[in-house]
């Protein structure tokens, strides 16, 4: 028996291009350079939000203005690529150390309880 699913396919797997530069910028333009993987916080392809950016600031009255977000694209492009990371050390790339760490500690203590009970005959 065949099963038709209702839901949509899932968009997040495709690629998402950077937008152009313009006069007037969006904060829709301001969330797919973050989306292409053009600011270097994630991976380059779509992800789905409960809200667009900048909703909250629409709803309070308070639209974000053309030119702040011009500066705000500018700088989220600009101070990553500045500090020397380049586009190879993007965030889901980077080694974490800490969960290392922590993967090595229980290792020494579980090495160290297991000679303490005799499994392990030196």
């Amino acid at each position: 028996m065949e099963r038709r699913n209702d839901l949509p396919p899932a968009q997040t797997i495709r690629p998402v291009d950077p937008p152009p530069d313009s006069r007037a910028p969006t904060t829709a333009q301001l969330k797919a350079d973050i989306d292409s993987g053009r600011t270097g916080d994630k991976v380059g392809v779509f992800d789905p939000g409960l809200s667009p950016l900048g909703t909250d600031d629409e709803a309070a009255g308070t639209p974000a203005e053309p030119h702040r977000i011009r500066l705000a694209r500018r700088l989220e492009t600009a101070q990553r690529w500045a500090q020397g990371a380049g586009r190879a050390a993007f965030a889901h790339r980077q080694v974490d150390t800490a969960l290392a760490a922590y993967i090595a500690g229980i290792l020494i203590i579980a090495a160290v309880l297991a000679a303490g009970i005799g499994w392990v005959r030196p």
